[in-house]
């Protein structure tokens, strides 16, 4: 019996095997790349919150990657890319059953089991970045229940509006060659919702909160940078020119943001910073994500700068809004995704991919997809995140008591520090009742 169904299965593998075994190549090592994005981000704000809180931070983001990559087999993954109407998808691929399908609308040179997995690595980091927002203060299983729900509720369908061709908004025109609006604008508008409903970290504004080790910033952002290539040259599923395009776009991009973030630093406060290389590397990456594959390498300059700049200066209005965004989710991947997907509206050209923008004689018709892709992005994602933040709060609690914040999430939530060095001036009580009670 084991053996007859091996040779059925084997059979299925060679009849929908690829077409082109350097794109299946090419893919499943851009999904490699991108699943390592998430450990990246996990040092990059572990890196930026206290020390009592890293820990704290990694977890939350290495559950993620758990609870996507089962809930992507369950059914997630269908509801983005198979069948369906333009709101939302089928479950005909429910537990990968049926797998040998291709995605509705797609004729691809790579097993639809590759697909599959490239398009999990985008679907696991995106819940990951809105942890940058609410930082130090979540409960770990009130963030679990949060993310697997967000995940169905509000990642799907607009993946499904966006990525998917039978989406209503991908057959507007509307142009994301890899998540300016699915992945970033996404999580920067939920990310913005949640910090509402949870409110702010005892003692922010007035306590300055510095980041604890900003070599841990630098690695996870060179991390991200390099795991960034397979979020955007893979985005192209093939081995091909576009391909090319699009990594060469992300790194000259990623290139000027952080010169300009850096300077625009040096003009405000006087000196530049380590801090601000790395941030201004992630705001360019950000930007040019949905516009890699659509622009032009003197294009993508013009993006990176432009990022670079608004994003530094973007991150100065929670100040000004009085909303705690801990880590700058807002100002650089809402502000970046939306900045990215909107001068594709005026930097596109058909000489690379897609439609032409206002700068190469196409008119404004792409940049008035732009704006409805963003408006309607934008819009869905902090509704529905502020309903399931606001739900959460009212029955099981989504933020944590003000004595285990004191103490840091480190101990209260997973009772165990990252640094035996550390200073536990703030949890010394939470500590001793803990062990106490054991």
């Amino acid at each position: 019996m084991h053996f007859l169904m091996g040779t059925a299965v084997s059979a299925a593998a060679a009849t929908t095997d690829a077409t082109n075994h350097a794109d299946t190549a090419w893919i499943l090592v851009s999904s490699a790349l991108v699943l390592l994005m998430t450990p990246g981000l996990a040092f990059f704000y572990g890196g930026m919150v206290r020390g009592k809180n890293v820990l704290g931070m990694l977890a939350q983001n290495f559950v993620t990657m758990g609870t996507v990559s089962v809930l992507w087999v369950l059914g997630v993954y269908s509801l983005a890319f198979q069948g369906g109407n333009g709101l939302i998808g089928s479950l005909k691929n429910f537990g990968l059953n049926h797998i040998w399908m291709q995605p509705s609308g797609l004729s691809l040179s790579i097993p639809p089991m590759v697909f599959v997995a490239f398009q999990l690595m985008f679907a696991i980091i995106t819940p990951a970045l809105i942890t940058g927002g609410t930082a130090d203060r979540l409960k770990f299983g009130s963030w679990v229940a949060f993310s697997s729900l967000w995940l169905i509720l509000v990642y799907a369908p607009v993946a499904h509006w966006v990525f998917s061709p039978l989406g209503w908004l991908a057959k507007k025109g509307a142009e994301d060659f890899a998540g300016g609006t699915v992945v970033h604008a996404n999580a920067g508008a939920a990310a913005l919702a949640v910090c509402l409903v949870i409110g702010k970290r005892k003692g922010w504004p007035k306590e300055r909160m510095r980041p604890h080790n900003v070599p841990f910033i630098l690695l996870g952002a060179g991390l991200l940078w390099f795991g960034w290539f397979g979020f955007n040259a893979g985005s192209a599923l093939s081995a091909n020119t576009l391909s090319a395009y699009a990594f060469v776009n992300t790194n000259t991009a990623t290139a000027a943001a952080l010169l300009a973030w850096m300077l625009t630093e040096k003009l405000r406060d006087g000196h530049a910073t380590t801090f601000g290389a790395a941030s201004g590397a992630i705001a360019g990456l950000v930007a040019i994500t949905p516009a890699c594959g659509f622009v032009s390498p003197m294009g993508s300059i013009v993006i990176g700068l432009a990022a670079g700049v608004i994003c530094c200066l973007a991150t100065g209005l929670k100040n000004i809004f009085k909303f705690d965004d801990a880590l700058d989710v807002v100002g650089v991947h809402l502000v970046g995704g939306i900045l990215g997907a909107l001068l594709i509206g005026l930097f596109g050209t058909a000489m690379v991919n897609g439609a032409n923008g206002v700068f190469y004689h196409g008119g404004w018709t792409l940049m008035g997809h732009q704006i409805l892709a963003v408006a309607a992005v934008v819009a869905y994602s902090f509704i529905v995140s502020y309903i399931l933040a606001l739900l959460i709060e009212k029955t099981v609690g989504f933020r944590v008591s003000e004595e285990d914040e004191v103490a840091g999430l480190d101990l209260s939530q997973h009772a165990e520090t990252a640094y035996e060095s550390a200073s536990m001036s703030d949890g010394s009580r939470f500590l001793s009742n803990f062990t106490s009670s054991k």
